[in-house]
């Protein structure tokens, strides 16, 4: 049914996607001028409102169709889309920003703007949500299927029939396998689709049967036979994708950059090294830090009036911890502990009934209290709200050679919480799951991300027992 119509699919999900923006005109138009909260008494006509509309429905689908948005993948997740279209959505309302500053319509309502672009974000994400949850139940039941040709039956090229088998959602079934060393993999692949023949008939199979991609995955040394089945894919108009024979041992997400006409696969792909994802980040931290300082100031106050009747000693403890790119900072945190000697400080674990740690400070680290002061060292750019916890040099030594992918976690500037803090790895808890954590959030960082961590450290409390 969807077969051969792929034009006229992307030519119908375009026409949603300005039906879509329209509702959501008449939605952000109800809510300010009409509903019963509505305020403005006096506006420009809905004309006027709607001639600017079409101007932005235009930017809208200019934008989606050059980022790719109206193509299918069936192995791209909703998430993507969905970050995808608030890119687009946003980009477009500051193009129409822009257009009306340059127009001298300066009395369209900025509040109207507001909500009609996040109307447009709920209703297009909305409807792509049904559309692709609907397709997907479609190919679970065996329709719309992609047909795959594997070259190459060995290990990697069964493994990846075993995870389409998995998703059977993505409607892609294996059509078969080619391979050259037919007798060994006939015995192993019983319970696989079938070998269909050696890799030198390709082409035959290609002219012969509906294949809609092929994989190669083959091992290296059968590296001689690349260029062959690449010009053949191309002469016969099928897509390729080549799975490296090196690929588990590959992070989970990698990148291709290009050096002239030569390919260099970034073996870990930081989506913090992009300067606008900095921006990002580095500006809600500015301003989430501010916004912090200024709640809790009354609280750090009585911290510090708390600490200095308790105990002997300064009321902020200063510590040397590793941050970005291996560097040297000075974190600031509440005093907890008796005032000791700087390499005891430095070289020693903190345990569950340290005699080192004050009857209030017991308290501050239970609580999370004694993290406040590192909001000062967001300010300061050392740290960042969210990001792996900084460690001792002292451990930092220790760890990378102990620890698999330990330094990995200094890609990124240190947080006052974390991916692995909310998942309860905090205190004396195991190094090897908590980088583990801190790996998955450096290769999956988004903002949205970061947003989620600082709720769930907030809805789950900040008193931990872990944290001692």
């Amino acid at each position: 049914m969807i077969r051969g119509n792929e034009r006229f699919i992307n030519q119908l999900i375009i026409l949603c996607d300005i039906l879509a923006i329209q509702f959501a005109f008449i939605i952000a138009w109800w809510i300010k001028f009409e509903s019963p909260i509505a305020t403005d008494v006096q506006h420009l006509s809905i004309s006027v409102y709607y001639l600017w509309v079409v101007v932005y429905t235009f930017v809208a689908i200019v934008v989606s169709y050059n980022v790719s948005l109206f193509s299918t993948n069936r192995r791209k997740s909703f998430a993507v889309e969905m970050v995808k279209i608030t890119q687009i959505h946003f980009v477009s309302i500051l193009v129409l920003l822009s257009l009306l500053y340059l127009f001298h319509s300066l009395s369209v309502s900025r509040s109207f703007l507001l909500i009609f672009v996040l109307a447009n974000i709920i209703c297009v994400g909305f409807y792509r949500l049904v559309v692709k949850l609907i397709v997907k139940s479609f190919r679970k039941k065996g329709y719309n299927k992609q047909f795959i040709l594997i070259i190459g039956a060995g290990s990697v090229g069964r493994h990846f029939s075993d995870c389409l088998k998995r998703h059977p959602e993505m409607g892609m079934e294996v059509f078969g396998f080619l391979d050259d060393n037919l007798v060994e993999h006939e015995t192993e692949n019983n319970s696989y689709a079938i070998i269909r023949g050696k890799v030198s008939e390709l082409e035959l199979l290609l002219e012969k049967e509906t294949i809609d991609e092929v994989i190669l995955a083959l091992p290296l040394s059968a590296h001689g036979k690349y260029e062959e089945i690449i010009e053949t894919c191309d002469k016969m108009g099928v897509r390729l994708l080549i799975i490296p024979d090196y690929y588990d041992v590959l992070p989970a997400k990698f990148t291709v950059d290009q050096l002239g006409d030569i390919p260099l696969i970034n073996v870990r792909d930081v989506p913090l090294d992009e300067i606008r994802n900095q921006i990002i980040k580095r500006l809600f931290d500015l301003l989430f830090s501010i916004l912090a300082i200024i709640i809790t100031l009354p609280i750090m106050v009585l911290i510090a009036i708390g600490i200095k009747l308790t105990s002997k000693g300064p009321i902020i403890f200063k510590q040397e911890r590793v941050g970005l790119n291996k560097k040297i900072f000075t974190m600031y945190k509440f005093r907890s502990m008796v005032d000791m000697p700087e390499f005891t400080s430095n070289s020693q674990w903190t345990t569950k009934d340290d005699p080192r740690k004050t009857r209030f400070g017991s308290f501050l680290r239970k609580t999370s209290l004694d993290e406040l002061p590192q909001f000062f060292n967001v300010l300061k750019g050392d740290m960042s709200v969210v990001g792996p916890r900084p460690e001792r040099a002292y451990f930092v030594e220790q760890f990378k050679n102990e620890i698999p992918k330990y330094m990995v976690k200094h890609h990124i500037r240190p947080g006052i919480t974390g991916w692995a803090q909310v998942n309860g790895l905090r205190g004396d808890t195991s190094i090897f799951n908590r980088i583990q954590m801190d790996l998955f959030y450096i290769e999956n960082w988004t903002f949205f991300l970061d947003i989620k961590i600082i709720c769930k450290t907030v809805i789950n409390g900040l008193i931990n027992k872990n944290a001692y």
